[in-house]
């Protein structure tokens, strides 16, 4: 066996060495990124300019759906905000949810907050978080609107930064990117590394190049004109992956998309393996059908099977050599594993460090890691088939062509539209679930 791997050609072991090169770059990439988003200076600035504004005031939509682990602990963040004029106003679809005695706790532990409770069955489409969103809608009193999914605890300053960027004409919606704290056992802990560790890094590398292709559930903020803009709620009502789609035709109108620095919690609940692979998996299938390009190239962000196949070929290279490489090319070959392997090690362990809060977290969960990495990998072998996710036990196609309205033709960088021009009609794309992860 090895000696038929060192009588590989050169090209060969060339490639083999330029993609683990290319994941060591990527796991640099993506440690560097780390502070430059939810940093406390960075933070601490956007809310200090955010108070500088008369801050706008806004209507915060959450959709609630039974009773979650802390779901009273995270609600009750956004009952402990600094913005002076703000409602929150929560919806559920049935009677007998048990979310509802929750919202009935916020109301009496905070009487003096505009709190509303929506109870209403009706619904309007496939995509029943957005029916829940538009029987919502008619109940929220500002022109600036959050939407914020359920499971997410927030600072206190949170709705002053996300807003503060709406003042901005050009601004279409501002998200934010969150931190997983795991609630639970083995299996939380490592789903709460596929956030911290892989999710979030590999959306600050995209940022950091330009790319503003996103649109996370845990915060959507936008102004009610953009909303009526896009055809409201109901131009999401048959589209499964309504977060990054209601992102994606602001911007087909020409408006931004901003990430704003602050970060908020998300808990991982899930109690064992076949929940996890199922959410993951799922998430996974939904990058392959919104970005077929992004999702083929995913596998270079999988950085411990790199550095196993990259220590393997250096260790198979040398051996077949016999020990002493006397050809240039080999000598060359051999330093670029090498390198790449050990650059590889010290950037996963930053980023590991970068991820964790504290060293005790850092140890606790660092033999975790090259677990969380494997099963990225396998889980995207896995997404690379199917047609179907579960969502909430149900099997839910991926695909659904005819979920999305005719939009404007996007520009790749965000233009102001022409005042009373027609938008352009372009073919709607297929929505899938969940393009966050969560």
């Amino acid at each position: 066996m090895t000696t038929s791997l060192y009588s590989l050609s050169p090209f060969a072991w060339w490639l083999l060495a330029a993609l683990c090169g290319a994941a060591t770059f990527y796991a640099i990439s993506a440690a560097l990124t780390m502070p430059r988003f939810g940093s406390a200076a960075q933070v601490r600035e956007a809310a200090r300019l955010a108070r500088v504004r008369a801050p706008l005031p806004v209507s915060v939509l959450k959709p609630l759906c039974g009773a979650e682990p802390r779901l009273y602990e995270n609600l009750a963040t956004f009952c402990e905000q600094h913005h002076p004029r703000y409602q929150l106003i929560f919806g559920v679809s049935s009677p007998k949810d048990p979310a509802i005695a929750v919202v009935q706790r916020l109301q009496a532990a905070y009487p003096g907050h505009d709190i509303e409770l929506v109870v209403d069955s009706r619904v309007h489409g496939s995509n029943l978080k957005v029916s829940n969103l538009i029987n919502m809608a008619d109940h929220a009193r500002h022109d600036v609107l959050i939407v914020a999914d359920s499971d997410i605890a927030v600072e206190p300053d949170y709705l002053e930064i996300v807003t503060a960027p709406l003042a901005d004409p050009a601004v279409g919606v501002v998200t934010c990117l969150y931190r997983a704290r795991s609630i639970g056992g083995f299996w939380p802990r490592v789903g709460a590394l596929f956030i911290n560790e892989w999710f979030a890094p590999s959306v600050r590398v995209a940022h950091s190049t330009g790319s503003r292709a996103f649109g996370f559930g845990a915060t959507l903020a936008l102004s009610r004109s953009t909303l009526e803009r896009i055809g409201g709620f109901a131009a999401l009502k048959d589209g499964l992956a309504d977060d990054y789609l209601l992102a994606r035709f602001a911007r087909d109108h020409g408006l931004a998309t901003v990430l704003a620095p602050v970060l908020v919690a998300t808990d991982v609940i899930e109690p064992n393996f076949r929940s996890l692979w199922l959410r993951e998996t799922r998430w996974l299938r939904t990058i392959r059908s919104v970005n077929p390009a992004g999702f083929a190239s995913l596998f270079i962000t999988f950085t411990t099977p790199w550095l196993l196949i990259g220590a393997l070929a250096y260790a198979l290279l040398l051996a077949g050599s016999g020990g002493v490489p006397v050809c240039a090319s080999t000598r060359a070959v051999l330093a670029a594993l090498g390198t790449s392997t050990a650059g590889g090690i010290i950037a996963r362990l930053a980023l590991h460090a970068r991820s964790s809060a504290g060293m005790g977290a850092f140890l606790r969960e660092l033999p975790l890691v090259p677990l969380r990495d494997v099963l990225l990998l396998l889980q995207w072998l896995a997404a690379a088939f199917g047609s179907h996710v579960i969502w909430r036990g149900v099997r839910v196609p991926v695909a659904n062509p005819d979920a999305q309205p005719a939009v404007e033709q996007r520009s790749e960088r965000p233009v102001k539209p022409t005042p009373g021009a027609a938008p352009r009609q372009t073919r709607a794309r297929a929505a899938v679930e969940m393009t966050d992860g969560r």
